[in-house]
């Protein structure tokens, strides 16, 4: 598995939108976007007439860095998506939304796609009572979610949850507290996504 590393909060500010790319902290006052909402480097604030060719590159990148994926990971997500029936767009979103990692930040199990990510990983999660340590798994609805049967893993997930207390739960999935279990109710669609994505453009960018 490929590891992004290097500064996160330029990248949100780089890209000119909030990506809860470093859990918490985000929330929090201590976020950079919120100090400096300028785009890093010595000529960040410098005015740049964005080309449609610059559109249609940074909203992949913000789909790309919002969910930790590398350029070949995320052209996969676009073969996928274009033969299936529908709307192309819709269904990459979708399939990005049902990756294990996703569904573990969604349900307050982590408090990154980051470190949700590291929690499979090492094998603190299980999946209808199964070991899962892929976390590019795309979940089913019906699936349940539920940390390790040891103290290590409740522990891990139950401070997560704790971090997070008060985030919104999508409507696809639910969850329970004590103990932690989480459910995809069914199979999430575009109107429950809540993603400040532009399908269409990242869509455009693949196609060309």
């Amino acid at each position: 598995m490929a590891r992004i590393i290097g500064p996160k909060c330029r990248v949100c500010r780089r890209l000119g939108v909030k990506l809860f790319l470093k859990g918490v902290r985000c929330d929090t006052v201590k976020c950079a976007m919120d100090k400096r909402e300028k785009p890093p480097g010595q000529h960040g604030d410098k005015r740049v007439r964005m080309t449609d060719f610059g559109l249609h590159l940074r909203e992949t990148q913000r789909a790309k860095k919002q969910y930790g994926l590398l350029a070949r990971q995320f052209r996969r997500f676009f073969t996928v998506a274009a033969r299936e029936p529908g709307n192309t767009g819709e269904m990459i979103l979708m399939l990005l939304e049902r990756r294990l990692d996703n569904v573990l930040y969604r349900l307050g199990f982590a408090t990154s796609r980051q470190h949700a990510r590291q929690i499979i990983t090492h094998g603190h999660v299980r999946v209808n009572g199964r070991r899962s340590a892929i976390p590019s798994l795309w979940v089913r609805a019906g699936d349940v979610i539920t940390p390790a049967p040891r103290d290590r893993s409740r522990k891990l997930i139950a401070e997560a949850m704790a971090a997070r207390k008060g985030a919104e739960l999508p409507s696809w999935l639910a969850r329970k507290e004590d103990p932690p279990e989480g459910r995809v109710v069914q199979l999430p669609k575009r109107a429950d996504l809540g993603v400040a994505l532009d399908e269409q453009l990242i869509v455009e960018f693949a196609s060309r």
